[in-house]
This record gives structure tokens, sequence and C-alpha cells, in this order.
């Protein structure tokens, strides 16, 4: 009787297996298969050592441990979350990949709102460039992504658009959490954090759109806000 039981069980669990299989998205079930073997070694080797055959059920039972152990051993490490910084102004919103050093950006008003920086060209970011001369801020932001993207865009621009090419006023008192976010840190990170972070992204930013750019004044500003307390 108590076989006939465990049978019954492991009869269920196997086509609850099943339904899972059917149902499941392929993308993800190849994953799930590696897992499915020692599970199911470890459910009979379970159902066994319940009718009384501990031999044989306790060997099976570490068999799927050891299974298990494996796989979990050559399984490749998963590579760790990019780190962006992220710069918002009324228009515009920036972040800085930390590894490659890229700059992508969403517009968030106006007549270009929604889209992204990377999939308009150079005459419709000339416009948008235009459009923002009431707001030097997001100006000095979208010269940043130019200079970085099309570096002689500057040639080409009309005349009356050379102004705000210099540093765009400050909008108030930057936030630790805006200084968080613009170094790509959790908040409450440890001050020798924030200079690392600060060097990395200044060595990103050299070589490609200058030190002297609008990103490269808000990330030193931002480190400036966080170490203002360990002087």
């Amino acid at each position: 009787m108590g076989i006939l039981i465990a049978l019954v069980a492991l009869l269920l669990v196997l086509l609850g297996a099943v339904t899972i299989f059917v149902r499941a998205d392929p993308a993800k079930m190849a994953d799930g298969l590696k897992t499915l073997g020692p599970i199911l070694l470890a459910l009979a080797g379970a159902a066994i050592f319940a009718v009384g055959r501990s031999g044989l059920g306790g060997i099976m039972l570490v068999g799927a441990a050891a299974w298990y152990a494996t796989m979990r051993m050559n399984r490749p490490a998963q590579p760790p979350p990019r780190k962006r910084s992220t710069v918002r102004t009324a228009a515009l919103e920036m972040e800085l990949d930390h590894k490659t050093g890229g700059l992508e950006g969403l517009v968030l008003a106006g007549r270009h709102e929604g889209k992204m920086l990377g999939a308009m060209n150079l005459a419709e970011l000339q416009h948008l460039y235009r459009e923002l001369s009431g707001d030097p801020e997001s100006r000095q932001l979208l010269e940043t992504y130019l200079d970085g993207r099309f570096p002689v865009w500057r040639k080409n621009a009309e005349p009356d658009s050379g102004e705000g090419l210099g540093v765009a006023p400050g909008a108030g008192a930057m936030t630790k959490e805006e200084a968080y976010k613009i170094l790509g840190l959790e908040a409450g990170a440890a001050a020798a954090d924030v200079r690392k972070a600060h060097r990395r992204l200044m060595q990103r930013l050299h070589p490609d759109i200058g030190g002297t750019s609008f990103l490269a004044a808000r990330i030193n500003e931002a480190k400036d806000v966080l170490l203002s307390n360990h002087n």
C-alpha cells in the first residue's frame, strides 16, 4: 500500500512537471530543464525512502544533491549590472554608461517629447537645440551629447545658436539624492566610493567630451555635495 501511494505521488509530480513544461516560456524552459533532473531524482528517492527502502532512497537523495551542486558550480557567473549616472534637467534626462562612456538621453518636453536622442538625426537635434534657447541648463546638457556624437556640429550651427555655450547657471542647490544618481551610487555610499566613482567618470568624460562640459561640472558638483561632511 505504501509503495502504491508513493508511486501515485510521483506520478502526480511528473504530471505537474509536464504541465509546466507545456505552458513554460521557451526562453526560460531550457534553464528549468537543467534543474528538473535532480528534483525528480530527489522526489523518487524520497518516495522510495518513505516505503522502507532507506538504502536505495538515501543513495538517490545523495545523488540528487550532488547533481544539483555540480550544476550550481558549473553555472556561468552573472555579469554585474551596468552602472549608470543620470542627470536630469527640465527638458532632458541623460544617462552615462560607466563601462563604455556612452551617452543616451530622453526628451522630456517640447515638440520631440518622448524621443530618445539616439534615434534623432543631426537636423532634429539642431532643431531641439534651438527650441531650448530659453532653457540654458538643458541646452548645455544637449551640447555635451552633441559634442560626443557629432564633434563638428558647432561648425554647422546657425550664427545665433552660439548662445549658452558657456557654463549654464545652476537651477538651485543639488540634493544628495541627485548627487548619488549622478555618480551612479546607492544612497549612503562611503566617501572612498564617491571618490572612486568621480575619478572613473571623469576619466570616461575626458577623451570624449572634455572635462569642461556641463556633465563634467555636474559630476564635480555631485562629488562636492557628497563629500561636504567628510572634510
